[in-house]
């Protein structure tokens, strides 16, 4: 396997991406947030130019690749200063999840506008008591003629402001043992009964979380995606690239920060030499700049294992790279705030709000503990302890 030397493609994708995020960067990012919009311009540039829709189909519009393309996408976006958090959702879950297991109608509907950029979708697991734990989700579906009705609620839904659907993970109950079973559905953000609330985040994101309840939402027989009988498989194949995504974006922060402290420690002098050249300073962010490298490894083994379609192999390879990304990402952006001193907690430089920022990859889409408990479980076979 050579998931350790990147193509030609890949690299001169990179380069291509990075010259895009470099023409927003960060300036754009925090400006947009601070008038309170979404990121439209970037998000429809990046469309027009096909790199929304790198992983999706090239029948359908798309670039013909998969998640490994993508996550170079959002991690050049990230390293530049502008990540787009929706890459994670709209394509690489929504995307995913439509291309394998949509009908013909949904993958045409759909697709084409998703790697376009002209239609955004969000998905809707999380909810307040259940969390991402799909076999506690209390969203339920039951059918109604031909039709669908579907109650419950969910909580830190991503961008459901800027998006045109919401691909909802519910219930419903199996006719021959009478349990209940995950499915999935797409759901329109104006449907009658279909209700959005913001949540009051520290956060400082151009993407909003919402709270959605959902009250009898009626929905006719094709807003279903996939085999009602397929569950579980289905909605894995979505969170894998998630967590893979997840860690581009996680990998991608760090670099920005890393770069904005290695730039700083090369210039500042307090005494005669500039402060890079003191141990105290340089090591630290060496060891950031090995640990994001690593992270990345075994990101693109992740991807590459879910393209070839080791779905098991790349449960394994994506829980470990969003772990192993979160933590790198985390100590990046500490040590460059620290390098820099009381001017990384500066509005001018910019690192101070990727503090809290970097958390997220530690807590989405599933937290570390969890994640180690997934490794504790499937890779060492050690027993549960729930």
């Amino acid at each position: 396997m050579t998931t350790h030397i990147e193509s030609e493609e890949h690299k001169d994708l990179r380069s291509a991406v990075a010259a895009l995020g470099k023409r927003y960067g960060r300036e754009y990012l925090t400006r947009t947030i601070a008038e309170g919009k979404p990121l439209t311009e970037l998000w429809s540039e990046a469309g027009k130019l096909g790199y929304l829709g790198v992983n999706l189909p090239e029948e359908y519009g798309g670039g013909g690749g998969g998640i490994a393309e993508l996550s170079i996408v959002l991690e050049e976006l990230g390293a530049a200063g502008s990540p787009l958090l929706m890459l994670v959702v709209s394509p690489a879950i929504c995307g995913t999840i439509i291309s394998r297991f949509g009908t013909e109608d949904q993958k045409s509907r759909w697709l084409p506008a998703l790697a376009d950029g002209t239609r955004l979708m969000a998905f809707g697991i999380t909810e307040p008591d259940a969390g991402s734990n799909s076999h506690r989700i209390t969203t339920t579906a039951r059918r109604d003629g031909t039709d669908w009705l579907l109650t419950g609620r969910k909580v830190f839904i991503s961008g459901v402001d800027m998006a045109d659907a919401v691909l909802i993970v519910g219930r419903t109950e199996d006719a021959r043992t009478g349990s209940l079973k995950p499915c999935l559905f797409i759901v329109p953000t104006d449907a009658e009964g279909f209700r959005k609330n913001p949540i009051d985040m520290e956060l400082n994101a151009a993407e909003k979380q919402f709270e959605l309840v959902l009250d009898d939402v009626r929905l006719p027989a094709d807003a279903l995606v996939g085999d009602e009988d397929a569950g579980l498989l289905q909605l894995f194949a979505g969170l894998n690239p998630e967590r893979i995504m997840t860690a581009a974006f996680a990998i991608g922060m760090g670099r920005y920060a890393l770069s904005k402290a290695i730039e700083y420690a090369r210039d500042r002098t307090v005494w005669k030499a500039p402060i890079g050249a003191h141990q105290a300073i340089a090591h630290p962010l060496a060891q950031a700049h090995i640990d994001l490298e690593l992270a990345r490894l075994m990101m693109q083994k992740a991807a590459h294992l879910y393209d070839a379609g080791d779905d098991i192999g790349a449960g394994e390879a994506a829980n470990m790279a969003k772990y192993a990304a979160g933590e790198a990402c985390v100590r990046a952006v500490d040590q460059a705030v620290h390098t820099l001193g009381g001017n990384g907690l500066t509005r001018e430089f910019g690192l101070a709000s990727l503090i809290t920022a970097a958390r997220v990859a530690r807590i989405a889409p599933v937290s570390r503990e969890m994640i180690l408990n997934y490794v504790s479980h499937q890779s060492l076979g050690l027993p549960k302890s729930y």
